[in-house]
């Protein structure tokens, strides 16, 4: 009366995709690292050290990032990189805004102060 020693059934026609056509797990069930967190990392650690205007782009790539990171759980392991990344890109941006504030801020004292020399 038991089936111990059958042959099991096969398995489903499919394409092997999983449930509801999700792509298949990568290879031994691991987590990958999201495509972009080093290119967000680079960019907002850029953003403090050379090129301000780089931490807009640090800002922006890794919200867009975090999204696909939460919109995934479990599928990706750099999350805290991605942070790190947008971090120092929103601190780059900070500069950048203090800087043009500076700028003005002198250009103005500039004007103010006008040229006392005479020829």
């Amino acid at each position: 009366m038991s089936d111990y020693g059958s042959t099991p059934p096969p398995p489903p026609p499919g394409d092997g995709g999983g449930a509801y056509g999700a792509p298949p797990p990568p290879m031994g069930g691991g987590q990958i690292e999201h495509p972009k967190g080093m290119t967000i990392l680079i960019l907002g650690i850029l953003s403090l050290v050379c090129c301000s205007p780089l931490g807009i782009a640090a800002f922006v790539m890794g919200n867009t990032a975090l999204k696909e990171i939460d919109a995934q759980p479990g599928r990706y392991s750099n999350r805290q990189i991605v942070q790190i990344g947008r971090i120092l890109g929103i601190i780059g941006m900070v500069l950048l805004v203090l800087g043009i504030i500076w700028i003005v801020f002198l250009g103005g004292l500039t004007m103010l102060s006008g040229s006392t020399t005479s020829p």
